[in-house]
């Protein structure tokens, strides 16, 4: 069996200035709780609050520079670069420099505003 997803389900994102979210494969989309597949449209100075979710996240930016900071240090992701966060590990995502980024993120279980676990603002 193939299942074609025609178009994306597109979800308000925390952080600002505003990032488009556009989930494929996740539990809005397609009821999935296994994975969840999205592409992100960020702009130039993006940030959204720190998190320790309970799932691993899979990263690849296609276009301009996303930052992952943790609690060992901030690392530029550039384009045809690929991050790998496991579950329970502190991370803040940024896109500070002029062109934001493009990526795509699957993450595993499929992401959950419940298994995220931001922090408080």
């Amino acid at each position: 069996m193939i299942r074609i997803i025609r178009e994306p389900v597109r979800i308000a994102a925390h952080g600002a200035p505003p990032k488009q979210i556009e989930e494929y494969v996740g539990r809005l989309a397609t009821s999935s709780s296994q994975a969840s597949l999205a592409r992100m449209l960020s702009p130039s100075g993006w940030c959204e609050p720190g998190q320790t979710p309970e799932f691993d996240e899979l990263t690849v930016v296609l276009r301009g520079v996303l930052v992952a900071e943790t609690k060992e240090g901030r690392e530029p992701i550039s384009a045809g670069q690929a991050l790998v966060v496991s579950a329970g590990t502190w991370v803040r995502y940024s896109t500070p420099d002029p062109e934001g980024a493009e990526y795509i993120a699957v993450c595993l279980p499929a992401f959950s505003p419940d298994l995220v676990h931001r922090d408080a603002h």
